[in-house]
């Protein structure tokens, strides 16, 4: 480093500021020498250095002085101090001052000098590295903070106020490029945005996003002249921005010191590289957690519309088979009324049709109201849910069905059958469908055995038909979308089911091995009684 480094000489004796510059260049170093401390100042304002070789006493300036100053406008720069009066205040003095050297004059060999400035840079290297450590040790907490934020808003306005904290900037803003007309926007900030120049489409920022690389702009130098003079318009001391692209992020982040402030060091760099990095990395876990969470959105939604279908496929189903049950205390109602309206029947006649007719009313109300319980929109959250209560409800809107068409039901309930975690309109749901099924699958009658049991910590339940059975090139399929065996099935009705059965922890299987006809099987997490 010390081959390269850039030394400001300052002494007001001539003779001096050219021995200096001879020995120094001679080892390797770049040189600028003044005998003016203002002229010195003021190329230091504009022109960054990495060490300061400077008298104490001086006809216009104090040394002590000019290093305060120095400190301020270039804070990354090492001190070296020369002076003929080696005295133990000015020691103390310039210890107090943080510089990094002190030399007498004159010098008593031509090394002395060189190996001065060397040990001033190296003790500058190793106090910036253990205030770089120092600094970095924080950033461990800013990590875990930034990546446990999955909301995209308050992410940004976290990462805003890890710059302005860490950095210790009034001014901190996160820019994204406006779709609609191309100029860079600040999404979320504090202080004072960058200028509307350093916004547009050949800006600071642009040029940023376009490299894919950080800048550093100050007044006193690093930046092209522009945007120094930009910086001085805006009433900024210094300027870091840095590109925070990822595969769905591109944005840029900014961060600035007023003027009059210390201009942003090789700490400050980075400090902004590592949060700039970490911000990348925090909203594209963002962006991915949003995406996650709008997918599972939507397979939510397709979910429940798919048992909607499937629920009106059904209702499709059941309102066919039951229609002459619902015909039969129609056609009696009427036949009561026809009655009932005849003049020459006596008044007790006529109140017991009236009453025969109310019964049959009755009658039909019930068939409905069953209908739309089943079909009611319920409570869609889990509730402790009787099994055996569930089929017997189901069986009591299909018996009636079932018998007309000489199908038997047996049903096999265990009397310690312990409860299910369940939407209990969603598994009527399941058991309707599967009734209906054998009930298509048996159309010259026949068997619908249900069985209810516990197995360890599950509970069972078996529909088993007499039907001829799935065939065999369907067994595999039987439960994806759109597989039927029936002529016309839209093949949803098993599907859904088992996306049912599966959200409720369980399974829905078919047995090939439990024939003759086919044997579905419904396994469901039980719950122990209180």
């Amino acid at each position: 480093m010390t081959a390269a480094a850039h030394v400001l000489i300052l002494d007001d004796e001539p003779p001096i500021v050219r021995l200096c510059e001879r020995l120094l260049q001679r080892a390797g170093f770049t040189t600028e020498a003044f005998v003016s401390a203002s002229e010195a100042l003021d190329y230091m304002r504009y022109h960054a250095i990495d060490l300061l070789l400077v008298d104490i006493r001086m006809p216009e300036r104090s040394g002590f002085d000019v290093i305060a100053e120095v400190q301020h406008l270039q804070p990354e720069a090492a001190i070296l101090v020369m002076t003929g009066f080696g005295t133990v205040e000015i020691a103390i003095q310039a210890l107090k001052q943080g510089v990094d050297g002190l030399i007498l004059k004159p010098f008593e060999n031509t090394d002395e000098l060189v190996q001065a400035t060397r040990q001033a840079l190296a003790d500058k290297q190793r106090k910036r590295d253990a205030a770089r450590i120092q600094v970095l040790r924080p950033l461990f907490d800013v990590t875990e903070t930034l990546l446990s934020e999955t909301q995209y808003d308050r992410l940004l306005a976290l990462i805003i106020q890890a710059v302005c904290g860490h950095l210790r900037c009034e001014h901190a803003a996160f820019y994204q490029r406006d779709a609609k007309n191309g100029r860079w926007k600040a999404l979320a900030g504090e202080g004072k945005p960058l200028p509307e120049e350093a916004a547009s489409q050949e800006g600071l920022i642009e040029r940023v996003a376009a490299q894919g690389a950080p800048l550093l702009v100050s007044r006193s130098g690093p930046g092209e002249a522009e945007w120094q003079m930009m910086l001085e318009q805006a009433g900024l001391e210094s300027v870091l921005c840095a590109p925070v692209l990822r595969s769905n992020v591109r944005g840029v982040l900014y961060a600035a010191r007023s003027a009059g402030q210390p201009g942003f060091g090789e700490a400050d760099w980075e400090m902004f590289l590592v949060l700039a990095r970490q911000a990348a990395v925090a909203l594209e876990n963002a962006c991915l957690y949003a995406e996650l969470r709008d997918y599972v959105r939507r397979m939510e939604e397709s979910q429940q519309a798919l048992i909607r279908a499937e629920k009106m496929a059904a209702a499709g189903r059941l309102t066919a088979s039951i229609a002459h049950e619902i015909n039969n205390p129609l056609q009696a109602v009427q036949n009561c009324v026809h009655l009932a309206a005849r003049s020459e029947l006596p008044a007790e006649r006529r109140e017991e049709y009236l009453r025969m007719a109310q019964n049959e009313l009755d009658r039909l109300m019930n068939i409905i109201q069953r209908m739309l319980d089943f079909y009611r929109p319920g409570n869609i959250k889990p509730q402790v849910t009787e099994v055996g209560e569930l089929i017997h409800y189901v069986l009591e809107l299909l018996t009636p069905q079932l018998e007309r068409r000489g199908i038997r039901v047996t049903t096999t309930i265990s009397p310690r059958l312990p409860p299910v975690m369940a939407v209990s309109s969603q598994i009527q749901q399941v058991f309707l469908n599967l009734i209906l099924n054998a009930y298509d699958a048996m159309p010259e009658g026949g068997e619908l055995k249900i069985t209810a049991r516990r197995r360890e910590e599950m509970v069972e339940i078996l529909f088993q038909d007499t039907g001829p059975g799935v065939p065999p090139e369907y067994r595999e399929r039987i439960f994806e979308p759109f597989v039927s065996t029936k002529k016309g099935g839209l093949g949803l009705g098993l599907s859904v089911s088992c996306g049912i059965i599966e959200a409720h922890g369980g399974s829905l299987d078919l047995l090939s091995e439990m024939g003759p006809g086919a044997c579905f099987r419904v396994m469901l997490p039980a719950k122990e009684r209180k």
